[in-house]
């Protein structure tokens, strides 16, 4: 089988030569690997491992005001403080990768929504959608026959950047109509912007939307508050995304566990993720929701950062077979992305071993 067939085959439950993987190192890993000589400078990781799904490299730019550059309010060593077009101020740390660090926000409340972002975000620009990025990452795909998705922001993980977690969660309680407006808003302007790049570049596979929406045995809002919210917005984007024939995987951080059931009813196909540290639990869910979706990742990546093949084992045992079994479509990922603690050799390996034990789970049923 090709990748994208068996890609394709996994999302609609059907037989697979082989479970698909996919694997995301850490840039800082890579630039480790490389260093090490594993890997060329430049080299693809996704051919380098023989991945089976390939995302395109750049997300829509969804900053208000694209004519504004960027102020630098202070600079050191290890951090840099800007200031962007949402008139956001953002910490970045250059040593290691992270979220930046949220420090003020010109918008706080609506009216802060109504003066600077809202009526940025109605019309399209061209200058929002990475068409060079996605040509070329789709041509690799077709190429080499692996499954294609693109890859963004979903409405949350566009909201928190321009007005701030704690602001958001705020109005979530207080004004919750005005944080559902800028979901749709955003699942919009989502929308007319890969309308465009879709249909001068062709369509993904798939669409792979980033959506964090817990953190350790937490969600961030409860599940009436999710279908409040947010569904209504997911739904928009996920029903789009079904209209043009493609599947829709959603990765979220942290617990999200109850928020499961609300997605799945928007219209996800496929859960990844699944941080084990967080409290998610792969055969779990595969208990409670394999009839409906299927899953992408949830191995510990802290196993694999033990660089230990008896502790990849365990865990790999402890979390295929039991998804295998219940006739759920898996696709073999971390929970995260693999940090530089991993060692190549261990990434080889992962990818290895945990074929084989999907393997013995498909011919013994």
């Amino acid at each position: 089988m090709t990748s994208k067939e068996r890609v394709t085959n996994t999302f609609e439950r059907k037989a697979v030569d082989f479970i698909p993987a996919g694997v995301w190192p850490w840039p800082s890993t890579l630039k480790k690997w490389v260093s090490q000589g594993h890997l060329a400078q430049g080299e693809d990781p996704y051919e380098h491992f023989a991945q089976d799904i390939r995302c395109h490299a750049g997300d829509l730019n969804s900053i208000a005001d694209l004519d504004y550059e960027d102020v630098i309010v202070e600079e050191t060593q290890s951090t840099i403080l800007k200031i962007n077009g949402n008139g956001a101020k953002l910490k970045f740390h250059k040593l290691h990768e992270s979220a930046p660090e949220h420090v003020d926000f010109a918008v706080k409340d609506r009216k802060g929504w109504d003066k600077f972002i809202r009526d940025r975000l109605i019309d399209v620009d061209r200058r929002r959608i990475p068409f060079e990025e996605y040509r070329k990452d789709k041509s690799l795909a077709d190429k080499n026959e692996r499954y294609f998705c693109w890859h963004g922001m979903a409405p949350l993980e566009q909201i928190h950047p321009m007005c701030g977690h704690e602001n958001m969660f705020m109005a979530m309680a207080l004004d919750p109509g005005w944080v559902k407006e800028m979901v749709m808003a955003y699942a919009s302007f989502t929308i007319r912007h890969l309308e465009v790049l879709f249909t001068e570049e062709g369509k993904p596979d798939g669409l792979w939307f980033s959506e964090d929406m817990g953190y350790k045995g937490k969600t961030f809002m409860s599940a009436g508050m999710y279908k409040e919210i947010f569904f209504p917005g997911h739904k928009l984007l996920f029903d789009w995304v079904h209209s043009k024939g493609c599947k829709t995987i959603v990765h979220s951080c942290g617990y999200v566990e109850p928020l499961v059931p609300g997605l799945i009813e928007a219209g996800m196909d496929c859960l990844q993720g699944m941080e084990a540290k967080a409290g998610m639990d792969l055969p779990t869910l595969a208990e409670k929701f394999g009839d409906y979706i299927c899953f992408f990742g949830g191995i510990d990546v802290r196993a694999l950062a033990t660089n230990d093949r008896e502790k990849i084992d365990n865990e790999l045992l402890i979390k295929i077979p039991p998804v295998i079994k219940r006739g759920c479509g898996y696709i073999l990922h971390c929970d995260h992305s693999e940090p530089p603690e991993v060692d190549y050799q261990t990434m080889h390996y992962f990818i290895k071993r945990g074929r084989e034990i999907a393997a013995k789970e498909i011919l013994d049923k």
